[in-house]
């Protein structure tokens, strides 16, 4: 309407110019109204384009705005997750040869929930089931529901699950659910939950001919709603945890297989050393040690480049010019000594490296690892770890008859340690209890008198164990002074030198 408008205007003036005979003037204006028409025009096809008459948001129809994705990834792709991936054999199977399952009366189950910590590889299974099973990958993270317009979130919910069922077999994959999924309550009456009831909807309302699965993956589990953890939504829950050893190993072998290695690399010695990571931090690791071999003009990454990238990933960036005072640096050496002599006389996992050089925001650091993976410990144990990280603080008020705030690291994880040991583990003269939130909210002066006695003891004996090996205490922080970094070997011979310390910890 608009456009006739514009045209009809240009083309009546034209015509009465010509018809009064104005022939100069009439040309001048002609050309005018033709450009201001022509001008008109482009402005109304440009506004038609991009209507802003609402939210741009709102007139989004496609969450992801990809098309059909076909991911190439399998199980071949990943290391370790051994149980995992027989688990899902059961589903793959499914989508597969699913007229097997449903002669039998069985049905595919909707929804697998990963959870786990961070980057364990939950995203790369659910790509890695879509890739086996050849379906539709459809990515969306929690996150992109959640939006402050009413309605939007539960009509994206409706547009994914509507791409899904025609692009079936597919796989929808919402990661960090838990944005969307959360515990609903009384007083709870947003936009979220609208959006959490359209997925519950969609997730109950599938037609048994369609084959899509729902996998969702998480790092808080218990933040979930108990409608979106029933069977018929999410039928099977799967923790994805840090690798063990053999595990690491494998993932190891999968990072490294397209770089070079020298003959000093041995892999399973790298998987000991890297107790308690995960995946990506593996992955991370490997990328790092290539990474520092070309820095350093080498066509082969070494041994030394991987511990390189240990450091670098677990003590963070090397401070390469200090500013260190002298006198610090000697209590950064005499507490670092402490750490290390308590570790060792307790056999509190295997100290690889001890260093004073400063990295991210550590001052000094000790790299241990345990020999091997364990899952259980003792009480003895854990105050033995208690002794160990208040072992540098004991070293200080040793040499120097006063405490310094390096400690505060060490308080952090010593004072969690012994609260667990409280109020989860029931490791305490409170008796064989574990407290919740509310129990510990209401008991909180009585809690903290356990608290204190653990880890006063664990100070203590600390403190016995520095004072009766005082020698090999000066000795270890004067080499450190001297040498700035005392790897595994070197302080096996400094022990070596004196009297074999007598175990004090009681």
């Amino acid at each position: 309407m608009m456009l006739g408008s514009i045209l009809f205007t240009a083309f009546t003036f034209n015509r009465y110019y010509a018809y009064m005979g104005l022939n100069r003037i009439g040309n001048i204006y002609r050309y005018a109204f033709w450009l201001a028409g022509i001008g008109l025009l482009v402005c109304f096809i440009r506004s038609k384009s991009k209507p802003q008459l609402a939210p741009s948001i709102l007139s989004s129809e496609n969450i992801t705005n990809k098309d059909k994705n076909k991911t190439n990834t399998s199980f071949k792709d990943i290391a370790g997750l051994e149980e995992i991936k027989e688990e899902l054999q059961e589903t793959i199977d499914f989508i597969n040869n699913s007229s097997k399952y449903r002669k039998m009366g069985a049905r595919i189950p909707q929804g697998v929930l990963f959870y786990g910590p961070p980057g364990t590889g939950k995203t790369l299974l659910a790509k890695a089931v879509a890739g086996e099973t050849k379906s539709t990958f459809l990515y969306a993270s929690g996150s992109e529901f959640v939006e402050k317009y009413v309605g939007v979130g539960a009509k994206r919910v409706r547009t994914l699950f509507e791409k899904a069922k025609k692009e079936a077999p597919s796989i929808i994959f919402i990661d960090e659910i838990d944005a969307i999924g959360t515990r609903r309550n009384l007083e709870s009456n947003n936009e979220k939950d609208q959006t959490l009831n359209q997925l519950l909807v969609e997730m109950d309302g599938f037609n048994t001919d369609e084959t899509i699965i729902v996998i969702g993956a998480t790092n808080r589990l218990d933040l979930l709603d108990e409608a979106l953890l029933r069977p018929g939504r999410f039928d099977r829950h799967i923790y994805v945890g840090n690798p063990n050893m053999k595990a690491r190993k494998k993932i190891l072998e999968v990072h490294t297989k397209n770089k070079p290695l020298d003959s000093s690399v041995n892999i399973l010695d790298i998987a000991k050393k890297t107790h308690g990571l995960s995946g990506a931090d593996l992955a991370n690791i490997a990328n790092e040690a290539a990474i520092i071999a070309v820095r350093n003009n080498k066509v082969r990454v070494s041994i030394d480049h991987f511990d390189a990238a240990i450091e670098r990933v677990l003590a963070g960036l090397e401070i390469k010019n200090p500013t260190v005072l002298l006198k610090e640096k000697r209590t950064i050496a005499v507490h670092e000594a402490g750490h290390a002599l308590v570790s060792k006389i307790l056999k509190i996992d295997m100290v690889q490296k001890i260093s004073i050089i400063p990295r991210g925001q550590s001052l000094g650091y000790v790299l241990k690892f345990p020999e091997e993976d364990r899952y259980l410990l003792t009480k003895q144990e854990l105050l033995n770890k208690i002794s160990a990280l208040l072992a540098g603080r004991a070293a200080e008020e040793l040499v120097f008859n006063e405490i310094t705030t390096g400690a505060k690291d060490d308080l952090d994880k010593a004072t969690d340690l012994a609260r667990k040991m409280v109020c989860n583990y029931g490791m305490s003269s409170l008796g064989h209890m574990a407290m919740d939130e509310e129990h510990i909210k209401h008991n909180y002066d009585v809690l903290r008198v356990e608290i204190k006695n653990i880890l006063d003891r664990g100070y203590r004996d600390a403190l016995k164990i520095l004072k009766e090996n005082k020698d090999i205490l000066h000795r270890i922080s004067d080499t450190l002074m001297e040498e700035e970094t005392i790897d595994s070997k070197k302080l096996d011979e400094i022990f070596e030198m004196y009297k074999k310390p007598i175990d004090c910890a009681t």
